[in-house]
Formats: C-alpha cells, structure tokens, sequence
C-alpha cells in the first residue's frame, strides 16, 4: 500500500511502486483528465503537476511519489467554479479535439504558478513537450496569456469581507 497525496486528499493505493502514476489515477482514483497518450512521456497528454512541477505521469513511478503533493486537472476547478486557467481555455475555446489540452493546461498552470507574466516565447518554449495536431495553437497561446491576466487581477483583488 502506498499514500499518495492527490489534489489535496490522502488516498491509499495498493499498486506496485513501479505502477506509473498515470495508471493509479485513471484505474484506482477515477481521475481521468491525465490521458494515456504514447505512454513514453513524449507526448504530453499525461500531464499532471507534482509538487508544483509539471511531470509526465506515464513514466512517473508511484515510489517516487511517497509525500509529494500531486494536482490533476480536476483538482484545480470544477464546472461551477473553474480556476484561470481553465476559465481561458474556455474562452478562447483553446481546445478542438480536446485529447492533449488537459496536459496542456496542467503544464501552462505549472509555468504561470512560477512565472505570473511569461513571454511567448516561455509559453511556446514550456510547451514544446507537447504533440497536438489540432491547429489552435493560437488560441491556446491567447488562453495562457488571459489565464496569466486572470491569476494576476486576483492577486491584486482585496479579499472579500476583508475591510470587516
């Protein structure tokens, strides 16, 4: 039995430390936003964030994961309640097929998590790991930059209730 610490809840999972991350999502915790993709970490559709770190979760082993926090896509927001980033991939209707945006969006929350105001080239460059053949390349770039917009506005914004 392993603990792993997924979007901010303790689960147990009997797997193997070697089982790859992506699988114990998908089959033990019914979290199904990670895509099996190439399954050799060369596509990104896997993509989750570990420790504030964009990982690929095909090729990531439980064992290395003892402690560590790990957010799925489903841990950043809900339809009723989306986080930034999902919010502008939404607007910028950023996804056609929709099978790479996940991981994308997990690794676009990655970067814009250690960089609130990345260059397109960064975005580009953050990017690069993942294959989409879809063609909004564009708009997923306009999306990153309205979620940075987004993140920053809230940053900015007195809490609620705050003046009480």
């Amino acid at each position: 039995m392993i603990t792993l610490k997924v979007n901010g809840r303790d689960h147990r999972v009997d797997a193997e430390p070697d089982t790859p991350l992506l699988y114990v999502l998908r089959d033990h915790l019914a979290l199904n936003a990670a895509k099996f993709g190439c399954g050799l970490g060369q596509c990104g559709a896997c993509t989750v964030i570990v420790d504030g770190k964009a990982v690929l979760s095909c090729v990531t082993p439980l064992v290395l994961l003892e402690g560590k926090q790990v957010t799925t896509l489903e841990g950043l927001g809900t339809t009723a309640d989306p986080a930034p980033i999902q919010r502008a991939f939404l607007d910028e209707q950023a996804a056609q097929c929709g099978y790479c945006i996940a991981g994308m969006m997990m690794r676009a929350q990655a970067l814009l998590m250690r960089n609130a105001s990345p260059s397109d080239d960064e975005i580009r460059g953050e990017l690069e790991p993942h294959l989409c053949r879809c063609g909004t390349h564009m708009r997923i770039l306009r999306a990153i930059r309205r979620a940075a917009g987004l993140m920053n506005r809230a940053e900015l914004a007195p809490e609620s209730g705050a003046d009480r």
